[in-house]
């Protein structure tokens, strides 16, 4: 009916030619995937298990692919070598890939992404997501959306992990465990050197700047005003650096409302900072926002801090049952708890378990009492790490940030 170009670029794609393929364990696992395959593909498409994937790339019917969407969930990461392997073959062969991951680990979504993912969904999908991604690769002809300017980054060569951090009652440290957390990834590794952001997205309250000693600049101001003039340079022009290691977008200047950014904000700022780092770390605002769904599908972990405490029981109740009611995806939500009992401490271990019991919940990260010298680290702009190395709490969220490390360096030291 239409003839294929020869080269790379298919300039009308036959309907009848295999445009893409799924790629997972059990196609069966990920309905909603199969739903919008078909929603955007039609009939061209098919499916593959992990065993299959490489042996069919070198056939014939394999040289129609556009992309392969690659669904993986927790029970897939002892198959990260087998799965790295398909995308490399997948790439040698100029064919997209489009992770999809269900409550996979950071450590291996950044393995994946750094063998060389071309985008990366969250499951459940999104509405409208995966025909995002997909337009986003080229793979399905929408001229109108690709003379749009993008914000996208000149040298954005960089596979990112965003974390989120939202404190679910005042004083449970999300602001320390964000600032801690991003200085320890940004210092952590020795042949990595990774690239790491920190988003002040708290509009009013914010004290990202406070805690590391920098000023806050009008250009986040003037940034969060028109983000559909920024670029590169006034994303990065609008950035502090603590010590020439980590980057800052602080919190505005004045208190403002925070509806001043819309989802659509938020998306091209994410993009940018997505494009041009290896980790973002997002210090959210204590209330929930239009806006914070767009982060919470966004964020490959989702850290929820919370204490022992009853405020803290009820605040993370209410905040998993509003995500269930609007069918988002709860399950992203590690809760952290800080200030948690000491090893020693058996009825206080008793109490962390029937809380989590209680709750229906995990509570996966438990962080120890720093004591006053958190507090007077923040006071003078410090991490843990430059005023009390050798504090239990520096040492926990070193322990954190070294099991996202991890898979980058023995990729460095394999290279």
């Amino acid at each position: 009916m239409t003839d294929l170009a020869t080269d790379d670029t298919i300039l009308q794609p036959d309907p009848s030619a295999l445009r893409a393929c799924t790629i997972s364990r059990d196609v069966a696992n990920f309905d909603l995937l199969i739903e919008d395959m078909e929603t955007a593909m039609g009939e061209s498409w098919g499916d593959l298990g992990f065993n299959d994937a490489i042996s069919f790339f070198g056939q014939p019917e394999a040289e129609t692919l556009e992309f392969v969407a690659i669904a993986v969930d927790e029970s897939d990461e002892e198959n990260l070598v087998l799965l790295g392997e398909i995308i490399t073959q997948a790439k040698l062969r100029n064919i997209k890939v489009i992770l999809i991951a269900e409550d996979v680990s950071p450590a291996a979504l950044h393995q994946l992404l750094r063998q060389g993912a071309d985008e990366f969904v969250p499951y459940p999908l999104p509405e409208n997501e995966l025909q995002s991604a997909i337009g986003r690769l080229g793979a399905v002809d929408e001229p109108v959306e690709l003379k749009q300017p993008k914000a996208k980054t000149s040298n954005g060569d960089h596979d990112c992990v965003i974390l989120a951090v939202h404190g679910l009652a005042g004083g449970t440290g999300a602001t320390t465990l964000a600032v801690n957390l991003g200085w320890e990834l940004a210092t952590g590794s020795k042949t990595q050197m990774p690239k790491v952001c920190i988003i002040d997205f708290d509009l009013q309250f914010g004290a990202v700047a406070t805690s590391l000693d920098l000023p806050r600049r009008e250009a986040v101001y003037d940034l969060l005003s028109d983000t559909e003039a920024m670029d590169d340079d006034t994303f990065n022009q609008a950035l502090m650096v603590f010590n020439e290691k980590l980057h800052v977008f602080t919190a505005p200047a004045e208190m403002l409302p925070l509806d001043l950014i819309s989802s659509e904000d938020v998306n091209r700022i994410i993009d940018v900072a997505r494009n041009n780092f290896d980790y973002v770390i997002i210090d959210m605002p204590s209330t929930l926002v239009q806006w914070s769904e767009v982060i919470l599908n966004a964020a490959h972990v989702y850290f929820a801090t919370m204490e022992l405490d009853m405020r803290s029981a009820q605040n993370a109740l209410r905040l998993k049952r509003a995500l269930q009611a609007e069918e988002l995806p709860y399950e992203k939500l590690r809760y952290v708890l800080n200030r948690a009992p000491k090893f020693t401490d058996l009825s206080g271990k008793s109490r962390v378990k029937r809380l989590g019991e209680s709750l229906d919940i995990a509570i996966e990260v438990q962080l120890p009492d720093g004591g006053k010298v958190v507090a007077q680290g923040a006071d003078h702009g410090q991490p843990l790490a430059e005023t009390a190395a050798k504090n239990p709490l520096r040492k926990e969220i070193a322990k954190l940030a070294a099991s996202l490390l991890e898979i980058g360096q023995s990729d460095a030291k394999a290279a």
